[in-house]
């Protein structure tokens, strides 16, 4: 049953690789002409060499005219074999790198299709994994197929067939003995293809983890885990070790044991050819000495390709591996598209209402239960509770990164889902906790989402959030450049970007996620009286740790256990004793109480 499934799997995969290849098929063909008139002139000039070495020796007086003349003629024939090979290796790379670029194209842009969900639930590394190294993998192999593959079955073809006409009992011997060669590399090549696939997973578990490693370098210092990175690394990177040299050790075994098997066939035909020589002497159809040459070269052509072949069916495993990897991305499910009749929202007032929502992540633990909320348009919604009890979660649903599991959550009176996800999303503008900053000039950073603005539109949108004057005192002031992930700016001018990003598009509705959790006291008044600003008029949804940021929400919700457990104004929440201000006053008098 386990080999059925894995042999429709590879089916499965081999079928995506030929309709990649299908659209590049002038190509191929092209390819395939030129292969097939480079196999012609391999297997022509053996014969002419031998016909020269009859002249030789078969006379007392040497035809040296005819013997230039033949030399001339082979040394025409290499050269115009040699032009023919350079311009076939020419178009085989640029098939490969063609469908190695599509394919790399295709997979990064369902990349931005997969729902959340995907991204949140495999190592981010492997992922890069699979579109770097995996898809290189794939084109090594599929460029030593084009390049040795087809022309290695053409040649084989074609030598069989001038042996025949040589000598068929000689050839006879080739084609009985010739089946070892393909037994011995289709037995190790069933083996390596797990070797080379756990090899591939072993890679993508590696590159994950110096992501993980580098993408948090400053806490692995902070927190001492130096030690222990090192030693994860070298967990994996012994995996990777004991799967490549399997790999590697028995896909190795293919060459010396095809080779060994090919040269008994060459000391066969030797044999057997020189016998045949001799026993021929004086007969009407003599086999000659330069019939022999020929013979022998053929033999050299004919099993060669067997050797080849040998290492493109072991590569090809390692390259169906990684291509099976690259389309499990590829098919992943992406994530649910608009419906049909899905209406673009426009000019949003900012009505929202949640309506017996209830969701989880799995189904065996239920976290939002049975919310149902009223909020009016240019209101100032604060969540607050402790860690884990559902407040990101509600943003989430919110911007439709998941979808509700039951009841619905409404805008201006309609089930987001109705709405096309763009739409509602662009109605939106977000802060997070984690600034997303692009290795790009600080003007595109804050143009991020409306890349059309003008300067003036940026500069008036990085001092209402009182960033222009850090700004201004960069080396280039806005065009200087910041580097991935805003290497160069601390956490509060990365989230001050953020900001001016989200005044910059002023759109009609706000999620602010722990905005300010990175800004000093000083500037974080600043910021508050910006968001003021800004928050005027639109309702605005604001996640925070932080109680001394929300107190002038028009609504604060407090959340635990994925249920709302109390809702009101600051004052009225203070004045009712209960969970809210035990979390209020324990951030101002160090209570302990458990939240």
């Amino acid at each position: 049953m386990k080999t059925k499934k894995k042999n429709a799997a590879q089916g499965g995969t081999v079928r995506m690789i030929l309709k990649y290849l299908k659209r590049y098929h002038l190509l191929i063909l092209f390819s395939a002409l030129l292969a097939l008139a480079s196999v012609a002139i391999s297997v022509y000039v053996p014969i002419r060499i031998g016909n020269a070495i009859d002249l030789i020796i078969g006379k007392n007086n040497v035809d040296l005219q005819k013997i230039l003349y033949i030399l001339i003629e082979i040394s025409l024939f290499i050269l115009a074999g040699g032009l023919i090979t350079f311009t076939m290796t020419k178009i085989n790379n640029r098939i490969t790198f063609s469908v190695t670029r599509d394919m790399r194209n295709e997979t990064f842009t369902k990349l931005q299709s997969l729902p959340v969900s995907y991204i949140d639930k495999n190592p981010h590394g492997d992922l890069v994994s699979r579109m770097i190294s995996d898809v290189d993998q794939f084109a090594d192999g599929l460029l030593l197929g084009f390049t040795q593959l087809f022309t290695g079955l053409l040649t084989i073809v074609g030598t069989l067939c001038f042996m025949i006409v040589l000598n068929y009992k000689i050839a006879l011997v080739v084609f009985l003995l010739t089946p070892l060669s393909l037994f011995i590399a289709r037995f190790i090549a069933t083996r390596t293809h797990a070797m080379f696939t756990a090899q591939a997973v072993a890679k993508g578990e590696q590159t994950s983890l110096i992501d993980e490693m580098v993408g948090n370098k400053k806490l692995v210092h902070a927190f001492g885990y130096e030690e222990r990175a090192i030693a994860r690394f070298e967990q994996i990177n012994q995996k990777l070790y004991g799967a490549s040299l399997k790999a590697i050790f028995f896909s190795s075994l293919t060459n010396p044991t095809t080779r060994f098997i090919n040269n008994v066939i060459y000391a066969a035909v030797a044999l057997v050819g020189g016998y045949t020589c001799i026993a021929t002497v004086g007969t009407a159809s003599p086999f000659t000495i330069g019939m022999l040459s020929a013979m022998l070269v053929y033999v050299n052509q004919y099993t060669k390709p067997f050797n080849e072949i040998s290492g493109v069916i072991t590569e090809f495993q390692n390259a169906l591996a990684c291509a099976e990897r690259i389309f499990s991305l590829r098919d992943a499910e992406a994530e649910e598209p608009d419906l049909k009749d899905a209406t673009v929202l426009t000019d949003a007032k900012g009505e929202v209402t949640f309506r017996d929502v209830s969701f989880s992540y799995t189904e065996d633990k239920p976290l939002i239960r049975d919310i149902s909320l009223d909020l009016h348009a240019g209101q100032h919604i604060a969540i607050v509770g402790p860690t884990g009890c559902g407040k990101t979660t509600l943003i989430n649903l919110l911007m439709r990164f998941y979808d509700v599991k039951a009841g619905a959550i409404l805008i201006d009176g309609k089930d987001i889902r109705t709405y096309t996800k763009n739409s509602l999303r662009d109605s939106f503008g977000m802060v997070l906790q984690d600034s997303w900053i692009q290795s790009a000039t600080v003007a595109e950073n804050i143009a991020l989402g409306c890349p059309d603005a003008s300067r003036e539109r940026i500069i008036e949108a990085a001092k209402k959030t009182h960033a222009h004057g850090f700004i201004k005192r960069l080396p280039n002031g806005y065009d200087t450049l910041v580097g991935e992930g805003g290497i160069e700016l601390s956490a509060g001018q990365k989230q001050l970007i953020s900001i001016a990003r989200v005044m910059l598009l002023s759109p009609p509705m706000l999620i602010l996620d722990e905005a300010t959790s990175s800004i000093d006291t000083r500037t974080e008044i600043l910021i508050q009286k910006a968001f003021d600003l800004l928050m005027e008029g639109r309702t605005s949804f604001i996640v925070a740790h932080r109680l001394s940021t929300i107190r002038d929400a028009d609504v604060i919700l407090v959340m635990k256990d994925g249920n709302i457990i109390e809702s009101g104004s600051h004052e009225a929440l203070l004045s009712q004793g209960g969970f809210y201000k035990k979390l209020y006053y324990s951030q101002f008098v160090g209570a302990t109480e458990d939240a």
